[in-house]
């Protein structure tokens, strides 16, 4: 497959991180060309799906996460399999053995995100801005006083802009911690600079003090998204 052809593209790229941008915009030809590039248990699964944007977002998303896997591991799409932590969270295999590659997808609407990292433990989320929900409602059972108070303060197209930038970046950390949501978001706040509109910082988990992930906020026009990442001792993050 061409760089041409292709529906992915890179989108943010740093010292050890790589984040791609995949296209999920209908097209039955890339979605055929995507489907067979799937395994017989991902094929299955995709039957599964109840609606065709469903069906598309996963076989799109899918095939670009099995292409370029392969292509860091140098090993062919047969010899790659998936296993799953406890809470979910999938991570590569290379003929039965696992592989060392950290990554993580999200997608939503017609935009899906790719992470990959030599870092452990990465977590990427993107959020399609939905406007006209009860976001201070939502809000109350999901973000902590501070997270609550900016999101309160804010009116107008700024409160979606709000809800979901702060949402983006708690579900990255989610992902990175790998515990899916047995932990209640509400339980922390991303860093006090970034809910006043810093776009990077280090943050540390109420039960993990002695643990920093480096979060960076990736929005832009089209979508909330956000990275994090564990940080090893010595490391100031991705630059």
């Amino acid at each position: 497959m061409t760089a041409r052809d292709a529906w992915w593209s890179p989108w943010r790229e740093a010292e050890g991180l790589l984040i791609l941008h995949v296209d999920l915009r209908p097209d039955p030809d890339r979605e055929e060309q995507a489907l067979a590039l799937l395994d017989a248990h991902e094929q299955q699964r995709w039957k599964q799906f109840a609606s065709n944007d469903a069906r598309r977002r996963y076989t799109l998303c899918r095939a670009a996460l099995r292409v370029n896997l392969c292509d860091r591991l140098g090993c062919s799409s047969q010899e790659l399999s998936f296993g799953y932590l406890e809470h979910g969270k999938p991570f590569a295999k290379v003929n039965g053995a696992p592989s060392g590659e950290s990554f993580n997808l999200s997608h939503s609407g017609q935009h899906g995100l790719i992470g990959f990292s030599s870092r452990d433990d990465l977590g990427v989320d993107l959020e399609v801005r939905a406007p006209g929900r009860d976001f201070d409602g939502i809000g109350s059972s999901v973000y902590g006083p501070r997270e609550r108070g900016a999101l309160s303060a804010a009116t107008g197209e700024d409160k979606a802009d709000v809800f979901y930038r702060f949402w983006s970046m708690k579900e990255a950390l989610i992902k990175a911690l790998g515990t899916g949501f047995s932990l209640n978001p509400s339980r922390f706040e991303v860093p006090g600079p970034m809910i006043d509109g810093a776009r990077s910082g280090v943050f540390h988990f109420p039960h993990l003090p002695a643990e920093p992930f480096w979060l960076e906020d990736l929005g832009e026009p089209r979508f909330a998204a956000a990275s994090a990442c564990r940080l090893r001792a010595g490391d100031a993050g991705p630059s």
